[in-house]
């Protein structure tokens, strides 16, 4: 092994050790239909007198929040709303946000939306903490070490799990690269997993950001390094996925489906917080940040080419999650095969294509480049790549 790759190893497992055995303050779970008009009481009881609430141009446009606003009137609380909120929120978003937390003189953050509006709210609450740091200058590991708003997360989609995690991913305005801030004080106070709330949630937005708390779930488990509590989360989170997505997306309006998978995304999010995420976020990121694909379509249809690619290494950890959801196989290598390949089966069935139509050769050596910036060292991926590999997924891809 190189040198370079044992210098790699050795600060995964430190890391992943570090975040097991660190004092991570879980959110508190709320769950349940209605469950988001529990929030005004709980704002009250803290003694905070004004919040921001953080969400996207749609729920205003269609007024789906207006019984919400109303119950923050009833108990007293007073609110102002950022809702410029868009998807793969940028450093100028934010920037945009934190001005308007200021101005209102708002104490406390509620993040109404997906994946995009919490990781917006985790990176406003830790500018306010950090007043004096950019948010680039806050990406990486513990750069913010401080206490931020309480953040209360209400997720409309069933994915990125970003109401559990302590990171956010943020998009640099100025060359939309992708980059996460990760520290432990990230992590919202309270996770509210309302399923009426995602009913009205499209089909193709259930299927992408589905598979997208699936990747986080098999990475973090195939990942070296995965602790008892990193296995758990992710097999629940495995399981239930198998179980609901595709009902979810064929009939939006089946609540416990929809319940299910809510629940799904909040343990794929945990497991993730004990044993990180892996290339196929490292890939996607970089094609998410250049062509604006996705980042849930993007995990799902680079997942199985990265998993493909890993080969051996990881055969015995996916023929376990065949088992896992009932799928069999005369070796290790035969289920752990079946399973990738039943992956590229429920992409089939809800319309996720196995190719990134986007994507461009030329911009082969930047989309490697940042694979390898954001993978080493901190991943603890079963097989340690450079960009060659990387490259030869790219090509699998187009």
């Amino acid at each position: 092994m190189k040198l370079r790759n044992v210098y790699y190893r050795v600060h995964q497992f430190g890391f992943s050790a570090f975040m097991y055995l660190a004092p991570l303050r879980d959110a508190k779970v709320l769950s349940g239909a209605g469950s988001i008009y529990k929030i005004p009481e709980l704002v009250k009881q803290e003694g905070l007198k004004k919040v921001l609430v953080v969400t996207t141009p749609g729920f205003i446009r269609r007024g789906s929040l207006t019984p919400f606003f109303e119950s923050l009137t009833k108990v007293g609380v007073s609110y102002a709303v950022f809702s410029e909120v868009q998807p793969d929120p940028t450093t100028d978003c934010i920037e945009e946000a934190v001005a308007r937390y200021s101005k209102e003189q708002c104490e406390a953050i509620i993040a109404i939306g997906g994946g995009s509006v919490i990781d917006c709210s985790k990176a406003l609450g830790a500018r306010i903490a950090r007043p004096k740091k950019s948010i680039p200058q806050m990406a990486g590991l513990l750069k913010v070490l401080k206490r931020i708003p309480n953040i209360y997360a209400v997720p409309t989609t069933a994915g990125t799990g970003s109401e559990a995690t302590a990171g956010a991913v943020i998009t640099n305005a100025a060359d939309h690269y992708k980059f996460t801030i990760l520290d432990l004080c990230l992590v919202p106070q309270y996770a509210i997993l309302d399923p009426e709330l995602t009913v009205g949630l499209p089909a193709h937005i259930t299927a992408v950001t589905g598979m997208d708390a699936l990747t986080h779930a098999v990475e973090a488990y195939t990942n070296r390094f995965c602790s008892p509590t990193a296995k758990k989360y992710a097999f629940e989170s495995v399981k239930l996925i198998y179980e609901n997505l595709l009902t979810a997306y064929e009939d939006g309006s089946n609540l416990k489906a929809r319940e299910n998978m809510l629940l799904a995304s909040y343990y794929a999010g945990m497991a993730i917080n004990s044993n990180f995420i892996g290339y196929v976020h490292a890939i996607a990121h970089g094609i998410g940040g250049l062509y604006g694909v996705t980042h849930g379509m993007a995990n799902a249809i680079i997942m199985p080419y990265v998993l493909e690619a890993f080969g051996d290494a990881t055969s015995k950890k996916l023929s376990n999650l065949a088992e896992l959801v009932g799928i069999g196989g005369a070796s290790e290598q035969k289920k752990a095969k079946a399973f990738i390949d039943s992956i590229r089966e429920m992409n089939k069935k809800m319309n996720i294509p196995d190719k990134v139509a986007e994507l461009q050769e030329k911009d082969f050596k930047t989309l490697t480049s940042r694979a390898v910036k954001e993978g080493n060292p901190t991943y603890p991926v079963p097989v340690i790549w450079e960009e060659k590999e990387f490259e030869e997924v790219l090509k699998w891809l187009r």
